[in-house]
């Protein structure tokens, strides 16, 4: 029975291919079943303990492969760091952008807990059938996290995320904190993911980014991420987790909520504007 039962959780190539339990849960009682089919009568938890006797243990899947690689890719970073470096070293502003994730407005449940009352839970909608469709309120917050002063700012969207709602928080950015963050400033570094509304494929990201440079008079440059390293974009980590944090196990009923929970963010002293 032990052989039997072994050869069942072996990788598929080396079990029955008649089996049904190729295509089906390895769980302790599909185990159990599996081995009364073939005239091994024993129970679920008999099934377990003949597992970790053998050095079975539940598993999850391990995150560890990942996609091809460009040859390159060690040389993108070195380059981005090198001209943040560059950047900073002569006091022009570096910014971190991205779009967070957008959030339907509504008594819908957040993940996260807070502190209340004991039995006085925040009532919320058990189910989203009614918060569904083009006439449901959302908000898209689109951040700038000016990476040497590690000080934040979110312009809150209301319809769509696209490269000119994108270039437009970055203008706006720039007359309420840039300009007087870096008065002597010339040059503008932006660090982005490459995708999403500020992907290098846009070529209105491209256009709207050189009426800006037109506008204010900068150098613009623009640097983006390898695909599939956006935890590498500081605004992720430094800004939007922080946010997340804040806002944890409470509903976003309206703009007014979003922008207060936002501009009310704090780390170490500093705040999101």
């Amino acid at each position: 029975m032990v052989k039997t039962l072994l050869t069942m959780v072996e990788p598929d190539e080396r079990g029955d291919p008649e089996s049904p339990l190729r295509w089906t849960t390895k769980s302790l009682r599909h185990l159990a079943e599996e081995l009364a089919r073939q005239g091994h009568s024993v129970s679920a938890p008999t099934v377990g303990r003949l597992l970790k006797s053998a050095g079975f243990s539940l598993q999850a899947n391990a995150k560890t492969l990942e996609g091809a690689q460009h040859p390159n890719r060690d040389a993108q970073f070195r380059y981005i760091n090198d001209q943040a470096k560059d950047h900073q070293a002569s006091g022009e502003p570096v910014i971190s952008v991205d779009t967070k994730k957008r959030e339907q407005l509504g008594r819908l449940p957040m993940a996260g807990r807070e502190w209340r009352p004991k039995g006085q839970p925040v009532e919320v909608e058990d189910h989203h059938f009614f918060f569904t469709g083009p006439d449901v309120q959302q908000a898209i917050p689109y951040g700038i996290y000016d990476i040497a002063r590690n000080t934040g700012w979110i312009n809150v969207g209301v319809d769509h995320d696209t490269a000119v709602f994108a270039v437009e928080s970055i203008r706006r950015w720039w007359k309420a904190r840039g300009s007087l963050d870096y008065p002597n400033a010339s040059r503008l570094l932006i660090t982005a993911d490459a995708g999403g509304s500020n992907s290098h494929r846009y070529r209105v990201w491209k256009s709207e980014l050189a009426a800006l440079a037109a506008e204010t008079g900068l150098a613009i440059t623009v640097c983006h991420f390898p695909p599939g390293t956006s935890k590498w974009n500081k605004i992720e980590h430094r800004l939007f987790s922080h946010i997340t944090l804040n806002w944890r196990g409470r509903p976003l009923t309206s703009h007014e909520v979003v922008v207060k929970t936002i501009a009310a963010t704090r780390t170490t002293g500093r705040a999101a504007g």
